[in-house]
C-alpha cells in the first residue's frame, strides 16, 4: 500500500548551539512505524491499527551510542525528503507488499536502514526471512525488530552512531509501474527466503463473521448501540458523582473568599462556567476508551470495509471512512486525515461533510439537554434505554445528513470517477492497557487544556459582560447587562426556534467551541440570583420547552459551531471559498431543521 504525501522539512534541523542530524522515519500504513518512533523518542504520538493516523510529521530526539542527539521525524509519506538518512519501517508479516516502499526510498540514494517490524508476530505464526540475504538484495542494512517488545532495536542505535554508507544502486522497475514494483518485491522476498506467516485461525474465523454481508452490518449496529448505552449506563453515574465533587469544592471555595466582585468572578464566573463543562469528562473519556479498544483490536478496519459498501452508493469510497470516523472525536484531525485520499474531489467532499459527524464537543451538549428533558426508561430491557436511544438518534441524524450532502456533492459539482478501495487488514490484537491508558491521558489533557483556555476565557468575558454597566458601584440585573443586550438583539431571529436570549448568547459563544454553550449557560445562571441555587438542568427546563430542547439538539447536530474547524478547512483547501460555503450551508440546514423540529414536536409535546 502506497504511503501518503507529506512535505518534510526542506533541510536538516539545527538549533542555535548544536547541529542535529535528521533521520526520517517512514513506513506504509500498519507497519508499526509510530510505535517504533514513540519507543525510541519516549513520545506518545497517536497510533492506530488502520491507515491515516499519522497525517503530519512529528519530531523527537534520541541519543545515539556516542551520546550525540539525533532528530527523528515521523512522516506519513516519502516525497520531497532531504534528511541526512532514512529509517524505513516495514511489516515483516506482509513483506511482499511493503517492500515496494523500501525500493522507492532506497532509490533516493540516502543512507537507509530497513527495519522489519513485528518480528514477534512473524516468529509466532511460523514466518521466516533471511535478513542477511535481504540486505544483499537491497544493498542496505536490514534488521528484524519488534517495536512492541524492543527486540533488535540495538540496530537502530548502531545505525545512528555509524557513518552509514550510501545504498548500492538497485535494478528497479520503470518508475510509475505499480505491477513492476510488486513483481520486483515478490522476487526480492523470494530470494531472501521469505515465508509469509500463516493467518491466525481466530482472525480468519472472526473475519468470516464480521465481514459477512448480513451479519457484519448487524454486528456493527449492535456495537454502536452498545457504545451509547455504555456512555449513559456507566458514564452518567460517574458524571453525577463528579458533579457532586465540583459542587462541594465550589461551595467550600465560596466560604473561604470574602464577599465581593472577586468572589463572584471566581465562583459564579469561572468555577460554575468551566465546572459545568468539566462534569462531562468521565463520559468523554469513556467514549474514547471504547473507541480505543475498537481501534487497537483491529475491528475498525473491518468496519471500514462494511462502510465502503454503503458509502460507494453516495459516491465516496472506504478511504473516506477513516477521516469520518476520526471526526467523531474531533473534526480538526479528521479533516487533516483526508490527505490520504488521492482524488481531490473526493477529498473536498469528505472535508465538507466531516463536521456533520458528531464530535466529542457535542457530547456534553447532547448529554445535558437529553438528561434535562428525557426521563430514563428501558426500551430493550438492559440493552437500551431512552436516553441512549436519543443520543444514538442524534449521531445517526448527523451521519444521514452527511450522506445526503455527499450524494448531492458527488452528483453535481464534485462528480468524479469511482476509485477502488484497497485496505490492508491487520490481524486482531488484544489492546494493551498502556496504549489505552496513554490515549485517555492525552485526551483528558486535551479536554482540560480546552477548559482552561478557550472555555475559561469565554467565561471570564461573559462574567464581565454580565456585571456591566455598573449602577452605583453594583452590578446590574442580568437582564439589564451588556450580555443580555447582545442576546436580546438576536432573539427575534432565534425566537421561531423556541430559544430565548440566553440560548442566543450561548449560540454566539459556542462558535469558539461547541461545548462553550454549557459554560455560557452555567455562568449566566451563576450570576443570576433567581437561578444560581438551581442546577443547570433545572434552569434549562425553565427556559426551554420540550420542543425547544429538541430544536436545540437538532441545531447542534447540523450547525458549524467551531472556528477551529473552519480554520483547518481554510488551510487544507488553500482559501476561504470552501469554508464560507461550508459554514453558510450548515447554518442554513441547522436553522431550517431546528425550525421544523420545533414546530413538529410542538404539536405533540407541550
Amino acid at each position: 500500500m502506497a504511503a501518503s504525501t507529506c512535505h518534510a522539512p526542506a533541510e536538516p534541523r539545527y538549533n542555535t548551539e548544536t547541529a542535529y542530524r535528521t533521520i526520517a522515519v517512514v513506513g506504509p500504513p500498519n507497519s508499526g512505524k509510530t510505535t517504533l518512533f514513540n519507543r525510541l523518542t519516549k513520545l506518545r504520538q497517536k497510533v492506530g491499527n488502520f491507515p491515516g493516523v499519522t497525517v503530519e510529521h512529528h519530531t523527537g530526539y534520541v541519543r545515539d551510542a556516542n551520546g550525540e542527539e539525533v532528530g527523528l521525524i515521523d512522516l506519513p509519506g516519502v516525497y520531497s525528503l532531504t534528511p541526512n538518512a532514512v529509517i524505513v519501517v516495514l511489516n515483516s508479516t506482509n513483506l511482499h507488499t511493503h517492500l515496494v516502499l523500501a525500493a522507492r526510498v532506497i532509490s533516493l540514494g540516502l543512507p537507509t536502514l530497513v527495519l522489519l517490524n513485528m518480528a514477534d508476530e512473524l516468529h509466532k505464526l511460523g514466518g521466516h526471512v533471511d535478513v542477511l540475504s535481504l540486505a544483499r538484495e537491497l544493498g542496505t542494512p536490514v534488521a528484524l525488530v519488534s517495536a512492541t517488545t524492543g527486540e533488535g532495536l540495538h540496530a537502530v542505535q548502531n545505525f545512528l552512531s555509524s557513518a552509514a554508507p550510501t545504498p548500492e544502486p538497485l535494478q528497479l522497475p520503470v518508475m510509475g509501474s505499480t505491477t513492476g514494483y510488486r513483481e520486483w518485491a515478490v522476487k526480492v522476498g523470494t530470494n531472501a527466503g521469505y515465508r509469509r506467516p500463516a493467518t491466525p485461525v481466530w482472525t480468519a474465523r472472526l473475519d468470516a463473521l464480521f465481514l459477512h454481508r448480513v451479519w457484519g452490518p448487524i454486528i456493527f449496529v449492535v456495537v454502536v448501540v452498545a457504545v451509547f448505552q455504555t456512555i449513559f449506563a456507566v458514564g452518567q453515574p460517574l458524571s453525577n458523582l463528579f458533579q457532586k465533587v465540583l459542587d462541594t469544592t465550589g461551595a467550600q471555595l465560596a466560604t473561604h473568599l470574602p464577599h465581593g466582585m472577586f468572589s463572584s468572578l471566581l465562583v459564579n464566573g469561572v468555577w460554575k462556567g468551566v465546572g459545568s463543562v468539566l462534569v462531562f469528562l468521565p463520559q468523554i473519556l469513556l467514549l474514547f476508551l471504547v473507541i480505543g479498544i475498537l481501534e487497537d483490536s483491529g475491528y475498525l478496519s473491518r468496519a471500514a470495509v462494511i462502510a465502503d459498501r454503503t458509502m460507494s452508493r453516495v459516491g465516496l469510497n472506504g478511504k473516506s471512512f477513516i477521516p469520518l470516523l476520526s471526526a467523531y472525536a474531533c473534526a480538526v484531525p479528521a479533516i487533516m486525515a483526508t490527505r490520504t485520499i488521492e482524488s481531490k474531489r473526493d477529498r473536498i467532499a469528505t472535508i465538507l461533510i466531516a463536521p456533520f459527524m458528531t464530535c466529542s464537543a457535542r457530547l456534553p451538549v447532547y448529554t445535558m439537554v437529553i438528561a434535562a428533558f428525557l426521563p430514563q426508561r428501558r426500551l430493550l430491557g438492559p440493552f437500551l434505554n431512552t436516553r441512549a436511544a436519543a443520543m444514538l438518534g442524534l449521531y445517526v441524524l448527523g451521519f444521514l445528513m452527511a450522506v445526503a450532502t455527499a450524494r448531492v456533492l458527488k452528483s453535481t459539482i464534485l462528480k468524479s470517477k469511482d476509485a477502488p478501495f484497497i485496505l490492508e487488514m491487520p490481524p486482531y490484537r488484544w489492546p494493551t492497557p498502556q496504549s489505552l491508558g496513554l490515549r485517555l491521558v492525552d485526551r483528558g489533557k486535551a479536554f482540560l487544556y480546552r477548559a482552561g483556555t478557550v472555555i475559561m476565557l469565554v467565561t471570564l468575558l461573559l462574567w464581565g459582560a454580565t456585571n456591566f454597566p455598573m449602577h452605583h458601584g453594583q452590578p446590574p440585573q442580568v437582564q439589564d447587562s451588556v450580555v443580555a443586550k447582545l442576546g436580546q438583539s438576536i432573539e427575534p431571529v432565534i425566537r421561531p426556534l423556541g430559544f430565548d436570549w440566553r440560548i442566543g448568547v450561548g449560540l454566539v459563544t459556542s462558535l469558539a467551541a461547541r461545548e462553550v454553550i454549557i459554560a455560557t449557560l452555567g455562568t449566566l445562571h451563576g450570576v443570576d440570583p433567581e437561578s444560581h441555587a438551581t442546577d443547570l438542568q433545572a434552569a434549562l427546563r425553565q427556559e426551554l420547552t420540550p420542543a425547544g430542547a429538541v430544536a436545540l439538539l437538532v441545531f447542534f447536530a447540523f450547525a458549524m459551531q467551531c472556528m477551529s474547524t473552519l480554520a483547518v478547512v481554510r488551510r487544507e483547501t488553500n482559501g476561504w471559498k470552501w469554508p464560507a460555503v461550508q459554514f453558510g450551508y450548515m447554518t442554513v440546514v441547522a436553522y431550517i431543521a431546528a425550525f421544523a423540529a420545533y414546530n413538529i414536536t410542538g404539536h405533540f409535546v407541550r
